[in-house]
């Protein structure tokens, strides 16, 4: 078996990024009010809600704040902010039209757990294709996907550029505020 530098180098970097990401996504959809604009320009919004967890450190040392609720003001992920601590762990609401999809994704290694899409009326109409719900249901984990990848690849273009220090002083304000 070869070593490859270049996963090494993805599997040592995938958390950080992921904290920088999901921190990043936070500060951008609260300063947005949820929206973005995908580059076919299609406008949907995102939200960081009711479950954020933050983490500081390292190895033993390593401090956890978790915010969870219904009706959370995230104080305690807001706090862990103000002291250093990133994102390791957000749920997120993605809306576009009458659709909605929640998710949980650890930055980590980029994890998503209690994964739900718009509900899909299972009830067949005569003469309707049975495969028909399964294919809608498909189309819509489809849709949530590309459109994370969309905010991942927006995050990555201005993570790898010339803009991030000027982007990281907005969040450090943000977090400030």
């Amino acid at each position: 078996m070869q070593n490859n530098p270049d996963l090494h180098t993805a599997e040592t970097l995938a958390p950080f990024i992921g904290r920088d990401f999901l921190t990043w996504l936070w500060y951008f959809s609260d300063l947005k009010n949820g929206t973005f604009q995908t580059s076919q320009g299609e406008v949907f919004a995102v939200f960081l809600e009711q479950r954020i967890s933050v983490q500081g450190g390292e190895g033993a040392s390593q401090d956890t704040a978790v915010s969870s609720g219904p009706m959370s003001e995230l104080r305690e992920a807001k706090l862990g902010l103000k002291i250093g601590k990133k994102v390791n762990q957000a749920r997120i609401r993605m809306e576009q039209d009458e659709n909605a999809w929640q998710m949980q994704l650890r930055a980590e290694d980029f994890t998503l757990t209690s994964f739900k899409t718009p509900k899909v009326e299972m009830k067949l109409e005569e003469g309707e294709d049975p495969d028909a719900r399964w294919l809608e249901k498909m189309y819509l984990i489809e849709k949530s996907l590309k459109i994370l990848d969309e905010l991942f690849a927006h995050f990555l273009n201005i993570r790898f550029s010339a803009d991030w220090p000027r982007e990281l002083a907005a969040i450090k304000t943000w977090i400030a505020a």
